[in-house]
């Protein structure tokens, strides 16, 4: 039977990777809530749009988080061996995929994003519907543009993780959410000289602190080319071998693929939640911002599987690279349980800080609660998936994450949004039953030992 406890070591090692991912996303986390509190103050209709927007701008983002993971399995392991033309070499892959999802991205939304907007306006007693349409489109009009420096951003951001190195890319996301409050603020409410304007502000906001970050990680990368040499010709020329193309294409479509049906299935599942009217998308956006808050240490660790088994892996230490997945696993479901308690126990605290009605006050502090109670069980798949995928068995994390999402989850929140009465709360619970199921079918797949393998072996060169 495997050890789940790890020794002091093990653990001190872990947070070193985890702790600076904790520390940008937990500032993260907390910016998203007080940009959430500043422009709810603009009122509830201002709430939702913005959410609404924010909602097809996750599909993006996760897609391309997915675009670039491909490769970043190659980066950790190449980096575990010790091989720079390697991580150059997936570095480039990750610029050129990734350019091409910010294209699209931007056709798409500039194109059908007003018409993706209107899917998720359903009238109730709760705002003006018509306001809500104004303000979510003024501020897609802005926002759009964010997509050019945030995949750049990307491509750097996670070469350096996956070659260990956290700690600039926390500094940059710090300082750009720094940038990203301070002009909330001014451009939000029009303080100090500066225009009032509204939803609007906050895009222009959000652009600002993009290129901020996006201009960090590249200047900070050059000056320390020496410590990453990766970086010294990688953009002479986007060449690639084209064995190692291939074999990044054919391990990263599958997750390409993954993320983008995921996140366009949460969407999906997000608009069944708007058929029950503004409340409940406003409701939905509170849960979700307070939510982000108490995932930052156990989806951390979850994240730091797999730039830590991944390296082993690289290094050709498969029996430690196995004990370690498990305890960090463990470890992290662990933190996720006293997490979930604390959430259940401060549900109804963090919505009465926003300024909505009772009604939406209430319903989000009892969806808290139903949060709360899948919180432990959505850690361990989530840490399920990055172990699978640090071995490179992307076609079980697409088979595991989004086709279990479009074959169990939609279905079931389609059925009971369009042909049930059930109000907001038992709807959304009913929906995260399946969770439950899917903890089930990671700790078979990790328990199976099938993603234990080092893919740089193969000539590639």
């Amino acid at each position: 039977m495997r050890k789940l406890i790890g020794t002091k070591d093990f653990y001190k090692m872990a947070l070193m990777i985890a702790l600076p991912l904790m520390i940008q996303n937990g500032i993260t986390s907390f910016v998203n809530l007080l940009d959430n509190l500043m422009v709810g103050q603009v009122g509830t209709e201002a709430m939702t749009g913005v959410s609404i927007v924010n909602q097809l701008m996750f599909v993006f983002q996760i897609t391309v988080f997915g675009g670039v993971s491909g490769a970043g399995i190659f980066t950790a392991q190449y980096y575990g061996k010790g091989d720079q033309n390697g991580i150059r070499y997936t570095f480039r892959f990750k610029v050129l995929v990734v350019a091409v999802l910010s294209c699209l991205a931007a056709l798409l939304l500039t194109a059908k994003g007003n018409d993706l907007i209107e899917l998720f306006l359903h009238e109730d007693n709760v705002g003006n519907i018509d306001l809500c349409r104004e303000q979510a489109q003024a501020y897609l009009k802005i926002i759009v543009l964010t997509v050019f420096p945030f995949v750049l951003t990307q491509a750097y951001s996670d070469t350096l993780r996956n070659c260990g190195q956290t700690l600039a890319p926390m500094i940059a996301g710090v300082v750009a959410i720094c940038v990203n409050v301070t002009f909330n603020y001014l451009l939000i409410f029009g303080k100090f000289g500066f225009p009032e304007l509204g939803v609007r502000g906050a895009a222009i906001a959000t652009l600002m602190a993009r290129i901020t970050e996006c201009t960090i990680l590249i200047v900070w990368t050059r000056r320390r080319a020496a410590r990453y040499p990766f970086i010294l010709g990688a953009w002479s020329s986007m060449k690639i071998p084209g064995a190692l193309a291939r074999q990044i294409a054919v391990k990263g479509l599958p997750l390409l693929m993954n993320e983008t049906l995921w996140s366009s299935g949460m969407a999906i599942m997000a608009q069944c939640y708007s058929t029950r009217g503004l409340s409940a998308v406003a409701a939905y956006q509170i849960c979700m911002t307070v939510w982000e808050l108490f995932t930052i240490v156990a989806f951390a660790l979850g994240n730091s599987v797999g730039i830590i088994v991944g390296q082993k892996l690289g290094a050709g230490e498969l029996d430690k690279a196995k004990d370690e997945a498990w305890q960090l696993i463990f470890f992290a479901v662990a933190v996720a349980a006293g997490c979930s308690a604390v959430l259940a126990a401060c549900s109804s605290l963090f919505p009465q800080l926003y300024n909505t009605t009772q009604e939406v006050r209430e319903l989000a502090a009892q969806m808290l609660v139903v949060m709360a109670i899948f919180l432990p069980f959505i850690t361990f798949t989530h840490a399920s998936y990055f172990t699978l995928r640090c071995g490179g068995k992307t076609l079980i994390t697409l088979l595991f994450d989004s086709v279990f999402t479009w074959i169990v989850a939609i279905p079931l929140s389609w059925i009971l949004s369009r042909y049930t009465a059930l109000p907001m709360l038992p709807l959304y619970f009913c929906c995260q039953l399946p969770e439950i199921l899917k903890c089930v079918m990671g700790f078979s797949f990790v328990k199976s030992g099938k993603w234990i393998q080092n893919l740089t072996l193969a000539d590639m060169q």
